[in-house]
């Protein structure tokens, strides 16, 4: 009778002695770390499935933020008067960011942990997408979009930050929850940014100022399109921080 005790006591809304919780929201292993055996999707508890929705659209947002531009390329192309193969040239550096902070993302994901890293680069991302309706030549723009790209590294945190929620049982299928729903984020904005917010800037830019001309409206309306998905990213970073845990028992820093 003990022993079938203990092994229900495993798996239980209680929280192992060294959590910062008492309690859960769902059902956890403590052999496994007082993680998740469920995966309750319209739960926003923490920390668990707080941690794997945050996990999500900080990988959505990244990838929002990430290909923001990349649907107004034609109108940049125009206003800044590159040629194709300048644009292309632009496309190029967008990837660099990337490439590399993924790499460095990983180590410093184990120290830190992924809600530090996750929060610290959809900041750092969203301040250069913001702030790429400043951009007046083609050097500028290939700068930009390479701070921009670091976000696509979102996707590290993200598999790392699901990966430590679950049990060995259920985080292959978190892991794909995450990292689908995150890689929306590319696709729709490409809706958001070319069908809803563009013209919806331009045709409000039209109405205030009738007297310009349709190539002013666009110039105008890429470079503000931009600063919408920016300030939810960095809103989003704000909060994930402040608000969430990286580990079931509590933030990384202080287990460790």
């Amino acid at each position: 009778s003990s022993g079938t005790e203990a092994s229900n006591l495993n798996f239980a809304y209680h929280a192992s002695p060294d959590s910062k919780y008492e309690t859960y929201a769902i059902h956890v292993d403590r052999t496994q770390d007082d993680r998740a055996c469920e995966i309750a999707i319209f739960s926003f508890d923490r920390p668990h499935m707080r941690g794997f929705h945050l996990a999500w659209l900080g990988f959505f947002l990244g990838f929002f933020v990430w290909y923001a531009i990349t649907p107004l390329l034609s109108e940049v192309q125009e206003s800044l008067n590159l040629s194709k193969a300048e644009i292309w040239t632009s496309s190029i550096c967008a990837a660099i960011g990337s490439t590399i902070c993924r790499v460095l993302m990983g180590p410093l994901t184990d120290v830190y942990g992924a809600r530090i890293c996750m929060g610290v680069i959809i900041i750092l991302a969203s301040i250069p997408t913001a702030c790429i309706g400043l951009v007046g030549n083609l050097t500028w723009l290939c700068i930009v979009r390479a701070l921009i790209s670091i976000a696509g590294s979102a996707f590290v945190m993200c598999q790392a930050w699901t990966t430590i929620m679950f049990t060995k049982e259920v985080a292959g299928t978190a892991n794909a929850l995450a990292a689908g729903w995150g890689n929306l984020g590319g696709g729709l904005a490409q809706i958001v940014m070319g069908s809803i917010l563009f013209p919806m800037f331009k045709s409000v830019y039209l109405n205030i100022n009738p007297e310009k001309s349709d190539a002013e409206a666009i110039d105008f309306s890429w470079r503000i399109a931009s600063i919408i998905p920016a300030l939810f990213a960095f809103l989003y970073g704000i909060y994930s921080i402040s608000n969430s845990d990286d580990c079931p028992k509590g933030n990384y820093h202080k287990l460790k």
